[in-house]
C-alpha cells in the first residue's frame, strides 16, 4: 500500500520540534484523516473535503524533511480551511486559499519552530502563495537544505555545465548553459533539448 496510518503520538518525528501540539489541535478541531505516504513524483500533498459525513482527508508525502513535511501540511489544511468558508464555489489557489495559508503559516511563524533560513523564505512566501506545495524555487531552495542526500544526488543548479546527469525515469542529460529561470540540457541518447529548474534533484553521472 502506497499510505500508511501514523498513531498521533508518532507523528512528531514527522515534524520540528513545537509543532506537534498546534497541529493536534488542528486534526482534532476539524476531524482531519491525515495519512503518510510513500513518495509521489507529482506531489507532495493532497485534500479531499469531507462528503457523506466522513472526515476531511489530507495525505503527505512521508520523505519530506520535518519543515517541508509541515509546510506541505499546512498547504492543505488551507484548503480545509477554504473549503469550511466557501464550499466549492472558489479558485482551488485563488484569493480565498491565498488569505488562509497565509493566516495558517503566519500562526506558525510565531511558534519558531522554523529555522531562521526557513522563517525568511516563508515570509516571502506569505506575500504570495504558490499554487503548488513548496512551489516556490527560493523555497524549495532553502527547504532542500535540510533533506538527506546521498553524496551523488544533487541539484541541477550545483552541477557545472558540461556535466553529465541522470533523472529518476533514467534518461541520461548533459547539462548546458542556463537562461533566465531555467538550465538547458540536452538528452544524450536522442539529442533533444530540454530546460530544467536548478531546483530539480538529479544524480551526477561519472563522465
Amino acid at each position: 500500500m502506497s499510505k500508511k496510518e501514523v498513531p498521533l503520538h508518532a507523528l512528531a518525528e514527522y515534524l520540528p520540534e513545537g509543532a506537534l501540539e498546534p497541529v493536534l489541535e488542528y486534526l482534532h478541531r476539524y476531524k482531519i484523516h491525515l495519512t503518510i505516504t510513500r513518495e509521489r513524483n507529482s506531489i507532495l500533498g493532497d485534500y479531499r473535503h469531507a462528503i457523506q459525513q466522513k472526515n476531511h482527508r489530507i495525505s503527505v508525502n512521508g520523505n519530506l524533511n520535518q519543515y517541508a513535511f509541515l509546510v506541505t501540511l499546512l498547504h492543505e489544511m488551507a484548503h480545509l480551511l477554504a473549503f469550511e468558508q466557501f464550499g466549492n464555489r472558489i479558485s482551488p489557489h485563488g484569493k480565498e486559499w491565498k488569505n488562509e495559508y497565509s493566516k495558517v503559516l503566519a500562526q506558525f511563524l510565531l511558534k519558531k519552530v522554523f529555522p531562521s533560513d526557513v522563517e525568511k523564505a516563508l515570509l516571502k512566501s506569505i506575500q504570495n502563495p504558490s499554487a503548488t506545495s513548496c512551489g516556490e524555487e527560493h523555497l524549495i531552495r532553502v527547504l532542500k537544505r535540510y533533506d538527506r542526500r546521498a553524496a551523488h544526488e544533487v541539484l541541477v543548479e550545483e552541477l557545472e555545465e558540461g556535466q553529465l546527469f541522470q533523472t529518476r525515469d533514467g534518461r541520461i542529460f548533459r547539462k548546458g548553459e542556463k537562461l533566465r529561470k531555467r538550465h538547458k540540457a540536452t538528452d544524450v541518447t536522442t539529442g533533444l533539448v530540454y530546460l530544467f529548474s536548478g531546483v530539480y534533484e538529479v544524480t551526477r553521472v561519472k563522465s
